[in-house]
């Protein structure tokens, strides 16, 4: 595990030490406002020491870890993702102390706790989430968080889900379903509510495998605020993403 201390200074499923096999990591790193966006929604539930898992390259580290944060660990499965992570994570003028490691989360000895384990867009890539989400429970410290943001809607599954390793997307049944009585959830809702028409398109008429940074920036800097508006109005009944937040009982 690389310590950074910024006062110092339908597819296959992807094992530890494999390469990663999407390509959209670069394209949606400029996915600025999206990312400011969530940060809205889970900022408060992000304390302590917190594991983000499917770090990539710490584009949304980058946007969502603090000063106040005492560890922030990245834990990412692919061996040059770690190595660009650990670069980007030199540069950040922050307090907290970043950790990365290599592996999944079965790779992490089990009496290490969190405050918050954060999934951003990658529970979907993980075949089994059910087993996945058991451990994660078993990381969390007693009131920790668990939150998970994710692609909605099964029917929009599209090839550009497939291209990059997804095996499915959400509703509020199937997250539901994963949860356990030990688990007290705060809340799922959905966000993006404009953005489920360029998911409908590139699903039934574009069928792009990877999106271009211009279409990335127009659904960025076009779109992504005008959800923020329709979501109230919707009250977050909606959405192109569903994001579920749950507290680990004491």
């Amino acid at each position: 595990m690389s310590i950074l201390k910024k006062n110092d200074s339908h597819l296959p499923t992807q094992p530890s030490g494999t390469t990663y096999i999407g390509q959209e990591l670069d394209t949606f790193q400029h996915a600025v406002q999206w990312k400011s966006y969530c940060q809205q929604h889970i900022s408060k539930y992000l304390k302590g020491d917190v594991l983000e898992v499917g770090a990539g390259t710490g584009a949304t580290t980058r946007i969502l870890s603090r000063d106040e944060h005492k560890t922030w660990t990245c834990l990412e499965p692919d061996a040059k993702l770690c190595e660009q992570l650990t670069l980007n994570l030199k540069v950040l003028e922050r307090r907290c102390t970043y950790k990365v490691q290599q592996g999944t989360m079965a790779d992490l000895p089990e009496d290490l706790k969190y405050d918050s384990i954060l999934y951003f867009d990658v529970l979907e890539h993980i075949e089994n989430d059910q087993a996945e989400i058991q451990t994660a429970f078993r990381h969390l410290t007693p009131e920790g968080y668990l939150i998970v943001l994710s692609p909605a809607y099964e029917w929009l599954y599209s090839p550009f889900d497939k291209a990059i390793g997804h095996f499915r997307r959400y509703d509020k049944n199937a997250l539901n379903r994963l949860s356990s009585q030990e688990l007290q959830p705060i809340t799922i809702q959905y966000l993006d509510s404009i953005g489920i028409a360029l998911s409908f398109l590139n699903k039934f008429f574009i069928r792009t495998t990877q999106p271009t940074l211009s279409q990335v920036l127009f659904w960025d800097r076009r779109i992504v605020p005008l959800s923020e508006r329709f979501d109230t109005l919707l009250r977050y009944k909606l959405g192109k993403s569903i994001l579920g937040i749950w507290q680990k009982k004491a």
